[in-house]
Parts: structure tokens; C-alpha cells; sequence
């Protein structure tokens, strides 16, 4: 029985935490996260009254065979009578991620830690600094801070996943 990669897989987005978000109450925030890739959409809890809030929380996200590029990330603060507030926003481009499972699949990689790639800010992007994408166990993993856009301040921690999924044949 042979076993192929199908160009798909899951993402698992691990939105970990926030630094210095903006205040949109009196005093503080009421922040959560909401992810977008393509059509799919998640949403992580709101932690009341905090600017460095902490989530740990993961969001998971298919990918089929033509792979939307951008993840999108908006956070907000929770308002019980009136709209939630922009927090800020942040684009993801997809494809150094996707590139580097690929490598992992070529190279066979499945025990220890290895990095793929180093990938550095553009001015197009909203990362905050560099950042390595690694190949863990089996699974590709990447760690970065993301710069909010559309506001005074604020960064977002995200882990990102993916694993490819396969096909017995």
C-alpha cells in the first residue's frame, strides 16, 4: 500500500497570548481573537479587563489542495451594550509554512527538531520580528509575534501547526 501527501492537511492556529493592546474601555480591554482563513472562521474566549491577556487557545482550520495564502487576525473588545471595538488587525502569509512542510515531507523528517527556514519581516507583513519555522517530531511548527495594524499598539503571539494530510493507496 503506498502512501501519498494530497496537498491538503489541518492548521492548528494557537492564538498563545497579547501584549500592550489598547484600551477601548474605561480602563482596559475585554479582548478575543477572530481567525479567517477563506471562508473558514474562529474565535477564541474573551479574557475580561486585561491588555496582556493570555489564551493558549486552539483553533483549528483545514486546507484543501489550492490553499487559501493569508490568515487573518482581528481582535476586538467585548461590549455588552453596543458593538465590539477594533483592536487591531494582521495579515499571515501562509506559504513559507506550507513550503517547509513540503521539505519536511521530501526530507522524511518524523523524530527530534529540526529548523526549515528562517523567515525575516517585510514591510508588507505584520511580523513583529524573525522567526523559525521547525520541523518537531513530524509536525511543522512556527512561533511569531504578529504587529497589530489600524491602532496605536498591541502584538499577538500565534503557534502555528500543520500537519499534511495523506493518502493510503
Amino acid at each position: 500500500m503506498a502512501v501519498e501527501a494530497s496537498g491538503s492537511g489541518r492548521l492548528k492556529v494557537i492564538i498563545v497570548q497579547g501584549k500592550n493592546l489598547v484600551i477601548r474601555d474605561f480602563r482596559s480591554s475585554d479582548p478575543y481573537v477572530i481567525v479567517k482563513l477563506g471562508k473558514q472562521k474562529a474565535k477564541t474566549k474573551v479574557i475580561k479587563n486585561n491588555l496582556n491577556p493570555v489564551w493558549n487557545e486552539e483553533l483549528n482550520f483545514t486546507i484543501g489542495a489550492e490553499p487559501t495564502g493569508l490568515l487573518n487576525f482581528e481582535v476586538f473588545d467585548k461590549d455588552l451594550f453596543k458593538r465590539d471595538d477594533k483592536m487591531g488587525r494582521a495579515l499571515f502569509n501562509l506559504q513559507p509554512l506550507l513550503s517547509a512542510s513540503r521539505l519536511s515531507k521530501i526530507l522524511r523528517m518524523s523524530a527530534g527538531e529540526t529548523t526549515l527556514r528562517k523567515v525575516v519581516p517585510g514591510r508588507d507583513d505584520s511580523i513583529a520580528e524573525e522567526y523559525s519555522i521547525r520541523c518537531v517530531d513530524g509536525e511543522v511548527v512556527q512561533d511569531v509575534w504578529l504587529r497589530l495594524g489600524g491602532v496605536e499598539s498591541g502584538e499577538i503571539q500565534v503557534r502555528m501547526k500543520y500537519v499534511e494530510e495523506e493518502i493510503n493507496l
